[in-house]
C-alpha cells in the first residue's frame, strides 16, 4: 500500500445534519514478487533512500552514516531487512467525499485545509469539476 494525501475530516465541516467523522484518503495497492535483498545490498539501499529524504530537508546538512561511531552502522543494520518487489498489478483508490452534495464536500474541503491539509483539500476541491 502506497498512501498519499489523507486527514481526519470532522462531521462539523460538512453543514449537514447527522454525520460522522471519517478519514479521506488517496492510496494505491500494489501486487508483485517480494523476495528478500542479501544483506550486502542493504547499506546502498539505504543510502539511496536517506539521501533522497534528506535532501528534502536543506538547508538541513545531509546526514550520512559517516556521521555515526565506527561499527555502529553495520551492527543496526543487521537487525534489518530489505525487501525489493516487483509490482505486477495496482489498483488506485481515492475517498474523497464523493457521497457528499458539491456544497458539503466543498465545505468539508475547506475546513481541512484550515486545518493544514491543504493537499487532501485540494484534491477534494478537484472533484468538484467532476459533480
Amino acid at each position: 500500500m502506497a498512501n498519499g494525501p489523507h486527514g481526519y475530516v470532522s462531521p462539523d465541516w460538512y453543514g449537514l445534519e447527522d454525520q460522522v467523522p471519517t478519514w479521506n484518503y488517496v492510496a494505491a495497492e500494489l501486487e508483485g514478487d517480494v523476495r528478500a535483498l542479501p544483506a550486502e545490498a542493504l547499506p546502498d539501499l539505504i543510502d539511496a533512500l536517506s539521501f533522497d529524504s534528506e535532501t528534502r530537508l536543506a538547508p538541513k546538512p545531509v546526514w550520512t552514516r559517516n556521521k555515526m561511531t565506527p561499527g555502529l552502522f553495520d551492527r543496526m543494520a543487521g537487525a534489518i531487512i530489505g525487501y525489493q518487489m516487483t509490482v505486477t498489478d495496482w489498483r488506485g483508490t481515492c475517498k474523497l467525499g464523493q457521497n457528499k452534495v458539491p456544497a458539503a464536500r466543498a465545505a468539508a474541503a475547506d475546513g481541512m485545509a484550515a486545518a493544514g491539509d491543504t493537499a487532501i483539500a485540494a484534491l477534494m476541491k478537484g472533484t468538484l469539476d467532476d459533480a
